[in-house]
């Protein structure tokens, strides 16, 4: 049996927070199977035009996007949330292979089992490309700072 992701739902407005940020922590440290086992074993999602089913889909999917995106760096804001559901908006930095900058702006409805563990993630995403003198996130790798404003604080 999986190990439970507190906090647990029913979520407060406080626990529905705390997992938006700890969620964000997770993708920013960039580690596919430590983000992947937040997720039920038999996971749902939609990334943009894929569609996923489990754990491995899911490590495999973070293996290639991470790849690809490159100086990945990622802030996630509460959109909403019920009992067992949270709505996120989000916006990250990347960068190609070719030092083409890109931010990603997007929007996640989130559905978790009793222990925590999300068992469905939809996402809708779109990309800009915009000059480097644009971006707005340089903190180090890995999670941000927790002085760094948020997506409201950036007028994102």
């Amino acid at each position: 049996m999986d190990q439970a992701r507190p906090p647990l739902p029913p979520f407060s407005l406080e626990d529905a927070i705390l997992k938006v940020r700890k969620a964000e922590d997770a993708w920013n440290r960039r580690d596919p199977v430590a983000v992947s086992l937040a997720y039920s074993p038999d996971s749902r999602w939609r990334n943009r035009n894929e569609f996923l089913h489990g754990r491995e889909q899911i490590v495999e999917f973070l293996i290639r996007k991470w790849q690809k995106e490159l100086d990945y760096r990622l802030i996630k804001e509460i959109w909403a949330h019920g009992d067992n559901r949270i709505a996120v908006r989000f916006a990250y930095e990347w960068r190609d292979d070719s030092a083409n900058w890109y931010r990603a702006y997007g929007n996640e409805n989130w559905e978790f089992d009793e222990n925590g563990l999300m068992r469905a993630r939809y996402a809708s995403i779109n990309d800009l490309r915009i000059d480097e003198s644009e971006r707005k996130y340089h903190w180090p790798q890995g999670p941000r700072p927790t002085d760094h404003p948020g997506l409201t604080e950036l007028g994102l």
